[in-house]
């Protein structure tokens, strides 16, 4: 695994971009573009989708804002890219439900709301958004955790760190959350 850029570059970056700086923010996704490439490429190996890396990294940039991106430094960038690759594979699965024609396609799906065991249930990408919302609603931390592990594909510890809170905590909220997903689809 390719370690990550030192994140006060990416800091000063974005500082620079919220002061107005329109290629500083072009600069600090740069800085982080093969990380959120290999974080695209996990997901997508995952769902086995038609979805190009360089594409949902590129639509995730889109979906944040570019420019107007007020991320306050590395990890809160990663975290709101996460969260921005969610919302682009959510909008493709939505137009790809409402296609009339449905083009002989069979249901966009996720694999991993159980993650740690072998067996990996295939959850509809809506159904795991509503899911996540519920969540949300539930226990916000856990929500952001679950996004971040299975969206990002960030492990535990690089979760941690991103929180401010410890590998314990992570964890636990990780458990708490995989629980509540499970009874929620009846599981």
């Amino acid at each position: 695994m390719e370690t990550p850029a030192p994140e006060a570059p990416v800091t000063q970056l974005l500082a620079r971009a919220r002061a107005g700086d329109a290629q500083a923010m072009s600069a600090a996704y740069a800085a982080v573009y093969e990380e959120l490439k290999r974080t695209a490429r996990l997901q997508l190996r995952r769902m086995r989708d038609d979805f190009q890396t360089t594409a949902l990294v590129n639509e995730a940039y889109l979906k944040l804002g570019g420019a107007q991106l007020a991320a306050n430094d590395r990890n809160h960038l990663l975290a709101l890219s996460a969260r921005a690759m969610r919302q682009v594979l959510v909008d493709d699965a939505r137009m790809r439900k409402s296609d009339k024609r449905g083009n002989g396609q069979d249901a966009l799906t996720l694999s991993a709301i159980d993650m740690d065991a072998g067996n990996r249930a295939a959850v509809d990408v809506l159904a795991l958004d509503e899911l996540l919302q519920s969540l949300h609603r539930a226990d916000e931390r856990a929500a952001q955790i679950v996004e971040l592990r299975y969206f990002g594909g960030y492990e535990e510890t690089e979760i941690a760190e991103m929180l401010g809170i410890t590998d314990r905590t992570v964890r636990r909220d990780w458990r708490k959350a995989r629980a509540f997903l499970l009874a929620e689809m009846g599981t």
